[in-house]
Order: C-alpha cells, then structure tokens, then sequence
C-alpha cells in the first residue's frame, strides 16, 4: 500500500512541477523513485508552486493551444486557410469587381448560409484547404438550381457525365447534382483527385474548371517549350485564367472584410441542417408543412427532388433546419388526415398516346403533359415511368427499383397523309407495299381488296405515306407519268392534304371495308387536340 501512495505522489509531483516556475528536485524524484520499490517515506516536491510568465525562461519552448472556438463561420474558415496566395492584377482586378457590388455579395453570403457549414464539416475532416468551401461562389453563387449554358447544374456545376462518374444520382425523380449532401462529397472526391494528379490546389483547381486533360496537355507544351508549368504559366482560356484569381479574391475579402468594404452577414458557427430519414412517400408540400417550414425553404434544402413527391424507397433523407426536424418527426407520427403522398409512380405497359395514358391515369392530357414535361407530338413508350395521382386503392409505396431506375422515353408519332398514286403495269398488293415499306396487309384493306391483288394499269391506289416521305417520294411504278394525287383530285403530289395519324387510319379503316378509307380535311377530332 505505501508503494502505491509513493507511486502515486511522484506523477503528482511531475504533474505540478510541469506547471510550476520552481523545477523539482532531483534528489527528491530518486528518492521517490526508489520509494516505488521500498517502503521509504514519500518525498514532496520543494519550494512555492507559481504559474509561468509569458516571455519568462520556463515559458519559452512552450505552445499554448486557445480553447475558444471559432466566433462564426467566417473566423473558423479563415482558421483553416492553407493553400499559397496568389498575386497578380487579375485578382486585384476581381476584388474590385466583388467589393463594388455589395449587394451581390449579401446576396451570395445569405444563400450560403444554409450549406456553408456542412462544406466546412467535410473539408476539416478530410484535411483540405478551406479555402474551397468559398469555391460555390464562383461556380454558382452558392444557387443549387444553378444550370450552366454547358448543362453544369448545381452549386458545384457537375456535368451530367462527370456527376455519373461521382455517382449522382440522375434519374426521373431527382438530380443529385443539385443535392446538398450528395454533390458536396462528389467534389470534395473530385478536387482530392485532382490534387493528387498535379500536386498543387492550382492546378487542380484549374482542372475542375477545363478538365483535367486540358491542364495536363498544357503543363506537357510548357515542359516541352523549357517553360515553367505553374497555373499563371499555362495557356489557357480566359474562363480558367480568371477562375483562381476569382477565388483568391473572395478569400482575400473573406480574410480582410474591413480592407474592401464589405460587411459580411453573421453564419454561426453550427449546423443549419439535420437529415431525417423518409419510411413513406410523401408529398413535398406536405413534408413542408410537417416540419413547419416554408415551401420555399424546404425546396432550398432538398433541390435534387424535382418532382411532387418524395420517394422513401430512393433511400436519400431530406434536410430539413436544425430544429424543425424534431417537429417533423412529431407532425408525422401524429398525421393521421389521409394519406402522406397524392402522387405515384406508374409504369406504362405499351407505347401509347398522350391522350391515351392520361385517360388511363385519370387525369387530362395538359396536366399529365406538364407534370411529366411530355413534349408535343410524341407518343410515349413502353416501360416509361410517369407520375400519376395516387388513389386510394394503391396501397403500396413506389417500388425500389422504379425509384432508382425510373426513366421516360419517347418516340415520334408518325403522321401521315392519304396519297394516292396510279399503278404501273403489273403493280400488285405486295409491290406497292414493298415500294413504300408499307405492310401489304394496310395496302389491302386500305384499298378494299385482297392480299394478293393485281391492280389494273393507271388503277387509283390508296396509300398513307409518312409527311416526309409522301413530300420526298416521286411516286408510281416506274412509269415516267406517276404522279401522286390527294384525295380532292388536284394535280401533283404536293398539294395539300391534312395530315392524319396513322393511328386515326387505323380506327378508321376497321370502320369500313366496302371502300376507301378517307379522312376529313383537318385530321381526326383527336389529333386537333394535340
């Protein structure tokens, strides 16, 4: 027992001596060291504990860490800032151009202010600059809408092939180019990568901007030429050349807001959003009412959802303000007014009309159009994923494998205009079919007759060409006088004939097989609609 106290007495003895101006006294520490292995009395330490002196002898060698946290986001992404500066006009010319606009620059600090500290998060944890959390001001002005010229979206601006390269979800019911989260840790993924291919946040920033072929491509003409390979060495287009003088001017302002002018918005330093994972589908306005946030807001938060209704299956949670996602989870567990999605998914059994489909959805035509974006004149095709209204009849929350692999695709709708052209010698059913890559089945019953036909010479034969190809076609048999006529009997083939769907040909035809089909001037009722 006395060996441990005596033990014990000696760490504290160093402990306090460590803090103290007076050094301990090193025939005290043997005796207590050899205290630890006999039955000796234990030894305090001698002379007047004192704390130490900035400047003094005992202070010096000595690094104090400070124990205050960052005052706001902007102090703790100055803390952070690690890659070298760069001097040249072109920043100067940029901080000129930010700090001239202060409105533009509220504007963009506000928006931030809901993702900044996430970005910060990650950055801190991967041990990058931070510095690049200020990169969206310069991709996008911190707007995850944000849709480039190029079709770069979001507040990182990934192209549709490099997003899918970072695993970003593109599909009917969401772009995770514009989601938070997702598109955060893509670049962040992106800008390691390219660190590590060309050594310097430069360079690896230029290659985010051009690409990282281009950078390289001009790094090996510059070696080649004997010529230094930095960023501010390399040719490169006027985009590029500015991109990093851009941000080492938002830097410079964010480090120095007196100096400009400028009056950066307070961002505490803690996070602005939770995740809350999703067990049904539900409604987007729903969700936003739930958690007791604006629409707008919650769209702000969750902008990679680009349709009505959330999908619990796609396994992606919804950010929603720090202290609304305990209400949320609440609001939900209580709901108990209907049910938590009025839209679904439906997966279309075979190629159809517009009219068709919205027919079969319950819905009018116009509205399945605009909430699907359904193009004019195109049919819908098979296995394509549209939103619906959800009745109540379905049970069943959207399947996982619709929710991730949903798409809709089209096809043309074919029209066609009733022709007709004269038969040559020995024209029959099946050389007028194959002539115009026509089924000779359609030929047949569009001219009363049977499959295997001969037509007389100079016989009238009804036939539906395509419009261009009906335009396009110097029809006949071979014969120099073939000439193609419209059902009114008025000269060349170019004259005006409604153009009708092959599908009204169709309904029409089954109608009547004592004689040609014809079609009113104007199309069918149907197709005016359309």
């Amino acid at each position: 027992m006395k060996r441990l106290l005596a033990a014990a007495m000696v760490a504290a003895s160093l402990f306090l001596a460590g803090c103290a101006s007076t050094p301990p006294d090193s025939k005290a520490i043997q005796a207590a060291a050899a205290a630890s292995s006999s039955s000796a009395a234990p030894v305090y330490p001698s002379g007047r504990l004192t704390p130490l002196v900035p400047g003094s002898q005992e202070w010096s060698g000595h690094s104090v860490v400070t124990l205050a946290p960052p005052v706001d986001m902007w102090d703790r992404i100055r803390r952070g800032f690690k890659m070298p500066d760069l001097d040249s006009d072109l920043v100067r010319d940029r901080e000129q151009w930010y700090a001239t606009r202060p409105d533009y620059i509220q504007r963009m600090t506000e928006r931030s202010s809901k993702y900044i500290f996430h970005i910060v998060e990650e950055l801190e944890r991967r041990g990058m600059p931070t510095e690049l959390a200020l990169l969206p001001y310069i991709e996008s002005a911190f707007n995850p809408q944000a849709v480039s010229s190029a079709r770069a979206t979001g507040m990182w601006q990934f192209m549709p092939a490099t997003g899918n390269d970072y695993d970003l979800k593109q599909n009917l019911f969401r772009d995770d180019r514009r989601d938070v989260v997702a598109s955060t840790r893509a670049a962040l993924d992106y800008l390691q990568r390219l660190y590590t291919m060309f050594g310097d946040w430069q360079l690896a920033l230029a290659a985010y901007n051009w690409g990282e072929g281009n950078v390289g491509r001009a790094i090996a003409r510059n070696q080649k030429a004997g010529l230094p390979t930095g960023y501010a060495d390399l040719k490169m287009p006027d985009e590029t050349r500015y991109y990093v003088p851009k941000l080492q001017a938002v830097k410079n302002i964010v480090a120095n807001p007196q100096q400009f002018g400028v009056d950066l918005p307070f961002i505490a330093n803690h996070p602005y959003f939770q995740t809350v994972e999703l067990t049904r589908d539900l409604d987007v306005e729903l969700a936003a009412k739930l958690a007791d946030v604006r629409i707008e807001d919650f769209r702000a938060l969750n902008p990679a959802a680009h349709k009505p209704v959330l999908l619990a299956a796609s396994g992606t949670p919804i950010l929603l303000p720090w202290d609304n996602a305990a209400v949320f989870k609440r609001n939900f567990e209580a709901y108990n007014q209907g049910q938590y999605a009025s839209w679904t998914a439906w997966t279309v059994p075979s190629t159809m009309t517009v009219a068709d489909a919205a027919q079969r959805a319950g819905m009018s035509e116009a509205d399945l159009r605009a909430m699907n974006n359904i193009p004019p004149r195109m049919l819908i095709k098979s296995g394509s994923t549209l939103i619906v209204p959800r009745t109540a009849r379905v049970k069943e929350d959207v399947a996982a494998v619709v929710a991730e692999t949903g798409h809709l695709s089209f096809e043309p709708e074919i029209v066609t205009r009733r022709t007709v052209v004269k038969a040559g010698r020995n024209d029959s059913v099946t050389s007028i079919a194959n002539r115009y890559k026509l089924s000779p089945a359609r030929v047949a019953q569009w001219n009363d007759v049977a499959a295997g036909h001969r037509f007389k010479r100079g016989f009238q034969v009804v036939v539906y060409l395509p419009v261009r190809a009906a335009a396009a076609e110097n029809v006949g048999s071979g014969a120099k006088h073939a000439v193609v006529t419209s059902k009114r009997g008025g000269g060349v083939a170019r004259a005006a004939v409604a153009p009708v769907s092959t599908r009204a040909v169709a309904r029409s035809t089954t109608a009547s097989s004592k004689k040609a089909v014809t079609s009113p001037r104007g199309g069918s009722p149907s197709k005016k609609k359309r």
